[in-house]
Parts: structure tokens; sequence; C-alpha cells
């Protein structure tokens, strides 16, 4: 079967476009992912017990439903509520809450990675929570953290294809439109998945060189007097 280059080549602008619009929502959608992850794992990890049973409930659930079943309830749900907002908003905001409960995972586990008396010596010379969390906890996690948060975009960026079933106009959104309009759906699909594989893989090449980066950070910079002499940063000074 011959391949017709030109379904490809005659509408790159609105493959395009679409990629574009799948950027944005990934990125959107990291940033709210990210920020619900952090909130939800450190409320995980307080001693205060209704907190850690929300967070509970809240992955059970993100994680024990299809993505596509949590965008239908909110797109379709939210409106019976009197809450109506664009289709974007409603695919950003179901993608985020999906993306942050695996972050919220991803965060708590790598934290009680850490040995334990890492956060009691932080607390016992003086530091406040927040200070103990960005001196001690933030640089120890930041690298582990990078593999799965990076596995996890991926699946993200991926699922975020399902938001092209409440007409938003992203990527698979796009392709659609190119079929519908080229009854070519074999190249129209070729193109939308080399350019996910694209997206994927810029994604995953600036991930590995931030780790290599913080990797570098890590073994260049010396430990300052107070850390050195108080905290047990990674069990020994290598």
């Amino acid at each position: 079967m011959a391949l017709d280059l030109s379904v490809i080549t005659d509408n790159i602008p609105l493959f395009l476009e679409g990629a574009w619009m799948t950027l944005r929502i990934a990125a959107a959608a990291f940033v709210a992912g990210m920020a619900i992850g952090t909130l939800a794992a450190v409320a995980s990890l307080s001693g205060i017990a209704p907190l850690r049973w929300l967070v509970a409930g809240y992955i059970a659930i993100m994680r024990g439903i299809p993505f596509i079943v949590l965008l239908f309830l909110i797109h379709y749900g939210l409106p019976a509520a009197g809450i109506r907002n664009p289709a974007l908003v409603n695919g950003i905001a179901a993608l985020s809450l999906f993306a942050g409960a695996y972050y919220t995972e991803i965060i708590r586990a790598c934290v009680r990675a850490l040995p334990k008396g890492q956060w009691e010596s932080a607390r016992a010379i003086g530091m406040s929570p927040f200070a103990a969390a960005r001196i001690v906890i933030v640089p120890q996690i930041l690298a582990p953290m990078v593999p799965p948060v990076v596995n996890c975009t991926m699946t993200m960026i991926k699922e975020s294809s399902v938001i092209s079933s409440i007409t938003v106009a992203e990527l698979t959104f796009s392709g659609l439109v190119v079929q519908g309009n080229t009854f070519a759906p074999f190249e129209v699909f070729i193109a939308v998945a080399l350019l996910y594989w694209l997206i994927c893989g810029l994604f995953a090449t600036a991930a590995r060189a931030f780790e290599s980066r913080l990797a570098g950070t890590r073994r260049n910079r010396g430990l300052t007097p107070l850390v050195g002499r108080y905290l047990i940063l990674e069990g020994r000074r290598t």
C-alpha cells in the first residue's frame, strides 16, 4: 500500500497547531499535578489522621478508575452542579488530578526512602519545618524523583489524547479532523504517532539533561559546615 504523503504535508499547520495545544495542556497539567502531588504528599506524611485518610482516598480513586471516566465525570458532572467551564479547563483539571495522584506516590516514596534521623536532626538544630524541607529534604529527593516523574509525565502526555473526546483541539483531535477531510486514516495517524513520539522524546531528553546536571551539582557542591556537622546526608560524605 502506497502512502500519500501529501495528506501529511498539506495539513502540517493543523498538525502543528494540535501538537502545540498538546504541549500547552501537558505543561499546565504537569505544573498543577506537581502542586497537587506535593501538597498531598505533605498531607499524607503529616501526623493528622484525617488528612492521611483523605489523601489515601484520593489516590485510591484516581488509580482505580480510567482517565476517560474521570474526564466525563468532570466535564458532564460539573454542569449538573451549576459549574460550567470550557472544555479545555475541564480537560486540564482532569489530567492534573489524574497525574497528581501518581506524583503524590512518587514524592512520598522518595521522602520515606531517606533516613528518618535527618528530619529530626534538622529540627533539633533549630531549623523550621520549611527550612528543613528546603535545605535537607528536597535536595536529596530531586534526583531520585526524576526517572519516575518522567515516566509518569510521558504517560500523562499520551493520556491527553483522550481529551479529544470532549472536543478540545489537541493533537489527536486535529488528526481526526484531517482524517475526516481526507479519508486517509493511515497516513494521518502515522503523522500523529510521530508527533507524540517526538514530544515524548524531547521531554525525555530534557529530563535526562536535568538529571545529569543534578548529579554533577551534587558531586561538585560540598556540604555547608552546619549541615556537614549536624546532619547525615546520604549516609557518609564521599
